[in-house]
């Protein structure tokens, strides 16, 4: 007997945003496909994966049961847990407003959070010397969004209200707090939603996909 390999392949390397789309596929239960892309080494920029993410970044999604019965690959994170949260029925509110606040809360992440973190650490940890201008201005920032941040979880559980795609766009940055000098000890709601995300099999097992080519399936295939 053959067995059908998985519809999703998922090109991969860990990162805060690749995480986020791993917990996602552990969550929806699809099965799916690592394939690495060494991004230390710039295969991003080689073909294959350059014919296939326009902006050569990742993590691409590419659903070979697309909604055309064909093909179809999927780039940017915040695009890629959409996709997957519509093709699965998980994690989509019904009610307008709910969704709105989800929506709110994954582009907030995707558009602030995690792009000034990603500068922090890049001024922190790459720059070939300090630059002092670089280093006020992203920790400065970093530091602002840490305090919106903990004024939302010191109110609610989660960042929309209930548990969202918004949450797993968010731990794979905050669980890095040490690398850009963040103590959360300061900051109980962020540390109370840090342990429960923590505790969820579903973003173990996500954060815990590596940089190695699996196969995952979640069903007899």
């Amino acid at each position: 007997m053959t067995t059908r390999p998985p519809l999703l392949d998922l090109y991969h390397w860990s990162t805060p945003v690749g995480a986020a789309v791993t917990i996602m596929l552990e969550e929806s239960r699809l099965d799916y496909c690592v394939i690495p892309v060494d991004i230390s080494k710039g295969d991003q920029f080689s073909p294959p994966f350059s014919t296939l993410s326009p902006n050569a970044k990742l993590p691409l999604l590419v659903d070979h049961d697309g909604p055309l019965e064909r093909p179809f690959a999927i780039f940017e994170s915040g695009a890629i847990l959409l996709y997957l949260a519509r093709k699965s029925g998980i994690l989509l509110p019904a009610s307008a407003e709910k969704l709105s606040l989800v929506e709110q809360g994954l582009f907030w992440v995707i558009s602030s959070f995690g792009p000034m973190i990603g500068q922090s650490h890049h001024f922190r940890h790459y720059a070939p010397e300090p630059i002092a201008y670089a280093l006020t201005r992203y920790d400065g920032e970093v530091r602002r969004l840490y305090a919106v941040l903990e004024k939302r979880l010191a109110k609610q559980g989660y960042i929309a209200g209930d548990y969202s795609l918004a949450d797993l766009a968010l731990i794979g940055w905050v669980r890095l707090h040490e690398r850009h000098d963040v103590d959360l000890s300061a900051m109980p709601g962020i540390t109370r939603w840090f342990n429960d995300m923590m505790a969820r099999d579903t973003v173990s097992r996500g954060l815990a996909v590596g940089n190695e080519a699996i196969e995952r399936r979640f069903s007899p295939a």
